[in-house]
């Protein structure tokens, strides 16, 4: 069961979508946002998830003080899955008088990447602040190195990017624009960040 761990909405339930996605655990979810958290790096900022699946940690992201986020998944069912638990996440930020905007995209990731970049930039002032990329495991390094490179003229200044990756693959290489900050393994998975410079 994946559920919202913190933030106005902590404790509620989330659907996923039988073999489709694999949630991010409990436990790293909860050590990526005590990271973002202890940056200052949620309270109203812009938050892109990419390869979303049940929408996790985008909507955790607005539970825990986000002002927008997009969640970007080219599987219906998991983008259905998003959008459903999206309004749920809304209602409860409702109750508390909170608002959040979100949007889920049905488009590839290479496709999103590749024809919105007027939509979100960060030299039209809708770039995004965090984002996070969690793909499946069948999804090559290369190819997540190539959403890396794309996905510049999306970041804002100072943008934080967390990278999740199966620990037995090769990391993504990182395009210079960007910095490793901190690579921390848990079990079989590896999560990567990566800060503009």
């Amino acid at each position: 069961m994946t559920r919202i761990i913190g933030g106005i909405a902590g404790s509620l339930k989330l659907g996923s979508p039988a073999k489709v996605t694999r949630p991010t655990s409990d436990r790293i979810r909860e050590s990526i946002f005590n990271r973002l958290e202890s940056q200052g790096s949620l309270e109203g900022v812009r938050v892109l998830d990419l390869y979303a699946g049940t929408g996790g940690l985008a909507l955790e992201a607005l539970s825990r003080g986000a002002y927008a986020a997009i969640m970007v998944d080219s599987n219906k069912q998991a983008a259905a899955i998003c959008e459903n638990n999206a309004w749920s996440v809304s209602r409860a930020l409702e109750k508390e008088e909170r608002e959040g905007e979100w949007e889920v995209s049905r488009l590839s990731v290479k496709q999103f990447l590749a024809t919105q970049g007027e939509t979100y930039s960060a030299a039209a002032g809708t770039g995004f602040d965090v984002v996070f990329i969690d793909p499946p495991y069948e999804i090559t390094s290369e190819e997540v190195a190539e959403n890396l490179v794309d996905l510049l003229p999306f970041l804002n200044k100072s943008a934080t990017v967390v990278v999740e990756r199966s620990s037995r693959t090769e990391p993504p290489v990182v395009p210079a624009e960007l910095e490793l900050e901190l690579r921390k393994d848990y079990g079989d998975t590896s999560v990567f960040w990566l800060d503009l410079k």
